[in-house]
């Protein structure tokens, strides 16, 4: 703190004269001169000093408490942007819904981290920006590299925390997928046309075999499907029938957006190892799943995009 101290100092004399008149024989009374009146005290101004008002930063979002300013959230937007491509066409709005929803999603995850004890210690922020630095070739390359993407030093760092301890959220999560679930066997008749799905289904009630008639209908696949797991096919409606039937029986024609389909269950085993794609997408799940409740939970602040 700098202080400035002024001290002002006023000295004031006051003479008294005496004018002594000799004169040789004569006497002559000395008369003490009036005394001056006394001098008024002299104000003394003081100045209360106001501080200047701080300016307050402009934010995108505030996640639970936590602040992320507006110029964040605008150079997220531009690499975001930049990613996609010169040939890429993409509404600068809709861009900014995607940045922000991972924004939020990743500040959710590291707040998760913190709260189930993992901790990043500076030296450890620190080897990892060695090791990102190295990759890139040394100093000079990294620091341009962050120009080029609009990073400065302090919010790469504050970047690159959040990703690490989003990341190691993301693995917790992940790590409470099951390897195996409940599965079933499908065959499928999958036709575009309403008459001919009826058709279909009536030559299936008078005795025709299922698979030579989806093989008919698809000599390519069969109407295979193979096994697929719970919470796998992109339409509800033929999900919930498939976990429904027991092997052997065969479904009622049921419409789709890309058709009308009758389904038949083969097989079921109850815990099945789950396919690479099959486990992926229930890992993708989860984490939309675990973000989604503890959104209900959180207090955010959406200010970007108002």
């Amino acid at each position: 703190m700098r202080s400035s101290y002024i001290s002002k100092y006023i000295t004031i004399f006051l003479f008294l004269v005496s004018w002594l008149i000799a004169s040789c024989g004569i006497n002559e009374t000395i008369v003490p001169p009036t005394d001056p009146p006394a001098a008024s005290p002299i104000p003394t101004s003081t100045h209360t000093v106001v501080p200047p008002t701080a300016t307050p930063i402009p934010l995108a979002v505030i996640i639970n408490g936590v602040e992320f300013t507006l110029d964040e959230f605008e150079a997220e937007l531009n690499r975001y942007i930049s990613a996609q491509g010169s040939g890429t066409s993409i509404d600068r709005i809709d861009a900014g819904e995607i940045v922000l929803e991972d924004i939020i999603s990743q500040s959710l995850l590291m707040q998760g981290a913190e709260e189930n004890g993992f901790e990043l210690t500076e030296e450890q922020l620190a080897e990892r920006v060695n090791e990102l630095t190295a990759a890139a070739g040394g100093d000079a390359p990294f620091n341009q590299w962050l120009l080029e993407n609009g990073y400065s030093v302090e919010t790469f760092d504050k970047t690159l925390e959040r990703s690490i301890k989003a990341a190691w959220m993301r693995d917790q999560i992940l790590a409470e997928v099951p390897n195996t679930a409940e599965h079933v066997y499908l065959h499928q008749i999958l036709l575009f046309d309403a008459d001919q799905a009826n058709q279909v289904y009536v030559e299936l009630q008078s005795g025709r075999d299922f698979a030579t008639l989806a093989a008919n209908n698809d000599p390519v696949t069969r109407g295979d499907l193979g096994w697929i797991p719970r919470n796998y096919l992109p339409h509800k409606v033929i999900e919930e029938e498939a976990f429904r039937l027991q092997p052997g029986e065969y479904s009622q024609v049921i419409e789709t957006s890309v058709g009308f389909h009758i389904i038949q269950v083969v097989a079921i085993e109850n815990d099945r190892l789950l396919s690479p794609e099959a486990r992926l997408l229930r890992q993708e799940q989860a984490i939309r799943d675990w973000v989604a409740l503890r959104r209900e939970t959180s207090n955010i602040e959406i200010l970007a995009l108002e």
